[in-house]
């Protein structure tokens, strides 16, 4: 989670350059030019807090994914080995990883939705005020305008990225697992 701490201006840098996709549509010039002007940008308007505009679900986004894939994942193999789906092999290895990232995915979506809201709100003040208090707050609003199908807005474009992953992470953990001479259990 520490990592998650320190990169999150990183991660600010990219949602904010992302929402300027919306001012391109309309014609508009974006507000920056690229990371380090962005990074400038932020930290002259806001301050060094600033860059840690969402850091906690940020944090929150970080622990969801993890538990996710985790606990899915041990969990998916253990089943799939017990039942007799598949010996602990390449396609179990690839069924639970395809698991693990859904769970993870269906986790770490409605607190990316909070976390990119958030980290996005500095541009959307409303009287000096930021419009969430904090990411309960953001959920809650977020539900009560949007509904809670809301929270998962891009799950797919999300599981096609966090899926791949996980297969490659799991499939390389099993492998070295099995040259290290580990047991699986």
């Amino acid at each position: 989670m520490l990592k998650r701490v320190i990169a999150s201006p990183t991660d600010l840098v990219k949602v904010r350059m992302q929402a300027d996709g919306r001012l391109l549509n309309q014609g508009l010039k974006p507000r920056y030019t690229g990371s380090f002007d962005a990074l400038n940008k932020i930290a002259r308007a806001e301050g060094l807090k600033g860059l840690w505009q969402g850091v906690v679900p940020n944090v929150q986004r970080a622990f969801l994914v993890n538990m996710g894939e985790l606990a899915c994942y041990d969990h998916a193999k253990r089943f799939l080995i017990r039942k007799q789906v598949c010996e602990d092999n390449i396609f179990a290895h690839t069924l639970a990883s395809i698991m693990s990232g859904l769970a993870a995915t269906t986790l770490s979506c409605p607190a990316d939705w909070v976390k990119t809201r958030m980290m996005n709100q500095a541009n959307h003040k409303e009287g000096g005020q930021t419009f969430y208090r904090n990411s309960y707050d953001c959920l809650v609003k977020t539900v009560r305008v949007e509904g809670v199908r809301a929270l998962w807005k891009g799950f797919f474009p999300t599981w096609a990225r966090l899926g791949p992953w996980q297969f490659v992470f799991w499939v390389s953990y099993e492998k070295f697992r099995h040259i290290s001479g580990l047991s699986s259990f």
